[in-house]
């Protein structure tokens, strides 16, 4: 008798353990994400579409991802004529967890949305169809940004070229596809220190050019904050694996050696004015960090860059830059 009642008992206890996890996965899969609109209107003006053009190709480097690049040159430099339209495909092959796709974000798409709609996306995580988006774009460091500069790229984005493109749809894998959808949450933006301030102004331009996604360790796409900055993150590539390097300053593994007028002198040599980049061959090492696009960061915002890195703790970490096929 005792063993059927303690039968019963372990069966009702699975059975109510299952019927949580149900109606958990039903909570995550119908209930989220729920980050509500707020009542936003963007007024696009000179300054804020100059502001938002300069944040957009140089800082945040939104058409990193939302443009075509020539992966046949070094850097992969953005293709004329592709700005903004999306199609960047992220997918196992690259160690993320499914295959996502980044969207199309000219006029063509976007006069589908409202201001507080692409507000939401670009800080939130949450599309217009209520749907959750995978961090690729870093939003949560986004969420952290001024208002002002996040109208202003909305500014600029809604002033682009309107291109005819439909990329496919974003497909994460189970269980990712329940998991993404507990990620996006409210903006809490802050206000954007000033340019005298240059080691918090510094921190700001870091946060908002995501240098943390490529350059830490990731595990199953997300990095490992407690290896922030100190490289080891790796990309694999058609010809082998690139790893992103260690930008504290450790004297022998990061950049503590390099100086301010180095750091500066190393973005500024990229850029599409002078530098052509070059086709790579078979076993040339590639990069995706955007030197071209990072070219275009005036010399005061790279000072800063330059000067809040600096003040990171140093963390030892021996990296591999490149490891081609055999």
């Amino acid at each position: 008798m005792k063993t059927k009642r303690w039968a019963w008992i372990l069966g009702g206890l699975l059975a109510a353990l299952v019927f949580i996890v149900i109606a958990v996965m039903l909570y995550i899969r119908f209930a989220l994400p729920n980050v509500p609109l707020q009542n936003i209107t963007v007024q696009i003006t000179p300054e804020r579409v100059a502001r938002g053009q300069y944040f957009a190709n140089h800082v945040t480097v939104c058409m990193d991802c939302h443009s075509k690049r020539a992966w046949d040159r070094f850097s992969g430099p953005p293709v004329t004529g592709t700005i903004g339209k999306g199609g960047e495909i992220f997918d196992r092959k690259m160690g993320f967890p499914g295959a996502f796709s980044s969207p199309n974000i000219t006029p063509f798409k976007l006069n589908e949305w409202t201001d507080a709609e692409i507000y939401r996306a670009i800080t939130s995580g949450e599309n217009k169809d209520g749907n959750a988006m995978f961090p690729i774009m870093p939003y949560f460091a986004y969420g952290t940004l001024d208002n002002e500069d996040i109208f202003s790229i909305i500014a600029y984005i809604r002033s682009i070229p309107s291109i005819h493109n439909t990329p496919p749809p974003s497909n994460p894998a189970f269980p990712m596809n329940l998991v993404v959808r507990t990620f996006p949450r409210k903006a809490n933006p802050a206000t954007r220190p000033p340019e005298s301030d240059t080691m918090k102004y510094g921190e700001y331009l870091v946060r908002a050019s995501g240098c943390i996604e490529c350059h830490t360790t990731a595990e199953h796409g997300q990095i490992v904050k407690e290896l922030a900055f100190s490289g080891g993150r790796e990309f694999i590539m058609p010809n082998g694996v690139l790893t992103s390097p260690n930008i504290t300053p450790d004297m022998e593994t990061g950049i503590g050696k390099m100086g301010r007028e180095d750091f500066i002198k190393r973005f500024k040599g990229y850029d599409p004015a002078t530098y052509n980049a070059p086709k790579l061959g078979n076993k040339d090492m590639p990069t995706i960090m955007p030197w071209t696009m990072y070219a275009g960061m005036n010399i005061k915002d790279l000072g800063a860059i330059y000067a809040y890195l600096h003040s990171l703790p140093a963390k030892m970490n021996v990296v591999v830059k490149w490891k081609p096929l055999q």
